[in-house]
């Protein structure tokens, strides 16, 4: 019955969250009748569990009934025969139907200690998984001097028969903006997810300032590294709690800096409720553009030692990327910064701009390096150029 339960609440959660996909294919109707299925498989469950549990304490009424008859029988043949007295007979009696209370909620007893069990199996199944990356025994706290990144012929693949990294070598100097391009799958975000160590490298090496990220703790490094994701994700709260999320003990006067630094400070305010509105499951009451501009500020409220930008000005207008990509360059003068884009008009200025092609690095060098030597990245600026003349 828990798992028919499980089964139908999972689908009614996936149905809500999804509920735009839903609207947007007209599939109400068909959600309904795959919440319902779910439904009677739950209910023929529940039933099937209540039946079971009323035969189980018919059976006990029964036989405590019997028991209760057959000793007054009893008791009144000893009485009569003068073995037995009247105050035995209640004692007996007495400590009868003390017995009868527990073996009465005996089947209740049973029902909820087999449905915790298919909770337990569940947990213990859960723990059971493996972590994919653990902290070593002897790791030590990453200690950030300049925050200098460098991957040296790192190697990676999610699984054996599909290599996603190919002897992966670039340097990120304090102060300095490398920026990645390429096509789609090409490997560009799983570069922040191994920067991150969500997973552990085939071969080669990451460092900062020189010490290997597989040589020190989890907490110390995410802890120096800031990302604005592509796919922004809030949490169902305020505003105010999605932006000082960064830093759970940042001041009110610095949420409201980080928000003016990634200007959605005048948005917020123009609000009703200003900083305490309420931005909905995933941030569904707001846009693209202004979940984006509050995971900005709370990157900057966090301060990090280490900036990583994966599509980060995807979903803004014109007008307001500009804005953002101002405030973004003066950070990348003073902090090291790792650029993930598809759009090259964020990225002509950054220092050094490698071009990933089936995770191999095709080309490298700055914006006017690049043009010159008219391969894939200089192909892909023109293009970008053509499409924006043509929508002005």
């Amino acid at each position: 019955m828990n798992q028919s339960d499980n089964t139908a609440n999972n689908r009614a959660i996936d149905s809500l969250l999804n509920f735009e996909t839903v609207k947007y294919f007209s599939n109400e109707e068909y959600e309904a009748s795959k919440f319902n299925e779910a439904l009677q498989i739950y209910e023929k469950s529940a039933t099937k569990t209540t039946n079971s549990l009323s035969i189980l304490n018919i059976g006990q009424d029964v036989i405590i009934s019997l028991g209760l008859v057959a000793l007054m029988i009893l008791s009144a043949t000893k009485i009569n025969q003068g073995k037995m007295t009247v105050g035995d007979l209640i004692m007996v009696n007495t400590y009868l139907f003390q017995l009868s209370i527990p073996l009465s909620i005996l089947g209740f007893a049973y029902r909820e200690i087999k449905n915790a069990l298919v909770g337990m199996e569940d947990m213990f199944n859960l723990l059971d998984i493996p972590e994919e990356v653990e902290d070593s025994k002897d790791a030590k706290e990453l200690t950030i001097s300049k925050g200098e990144v460098a991957f040296k012929e790192v190697n990676f693949a999610y699984n054996q028969e599909r290599p996603i990294l190919h002897d992966i070598s670039f340097t990120i100097d304090s102060g300095k903006t490398l920026a990645i391009v390429g096509s789609s799958r090409a490997g560009k975000s799983t570069i922040s997810r191994l920067l991150f160590r969500f997973y552990d490298i085939n071969s080669g090496s990451i460092t900062i300032d020189g010490q290997d990220i597989r040589g020190v703790t989890q907490s110390s490094l995410r802890k120096a590294i800031g990302i604005v994701p592509q796919d922004t994700v809030l949490f169902n709260d305020t505003i105010y709690y999605n932006i000082a999320y960064g830093d759970n003990s940042a001041s009110y006067d610095e949420v409201i800096a980080a928000s003016k630094n990634a200007h959605i400070h005048e948005f917020i305010i123009s609000l009703p409720e200003g900083y305490e509105t309420q931005v909905g499951e995933r941030g569904l009451k707001l846009s693209g553009g202004e979940k984006q501009r509050i995971a900005i500020a709370r990157t900057l409220l966090k301060n990090p030692s280490i900036y990583v930008f994966d599509e980060a000005t995807s979903s803004l207008d014109t007008k307001t990327e500009k804005l953002i990509q101002a405030s973004l360059k003066e950070i990348s003068e003073h902090y090291t910064t790792l650029i993930i884009a598809h759009r090259l008009s964020t990225i002509i200025d950054a220092d050094e701009i490698i071009v990933l092609d089936n995770g191999y690095i095709v080309e490298r060098g700055n914006h006017k390096t690049l043009l010159k030597q008219k391969g894939y990245y200089a192909e892909l600026w023109y293009k970008q150029q053509e499409e924006e003349l043509n929508n002005n």
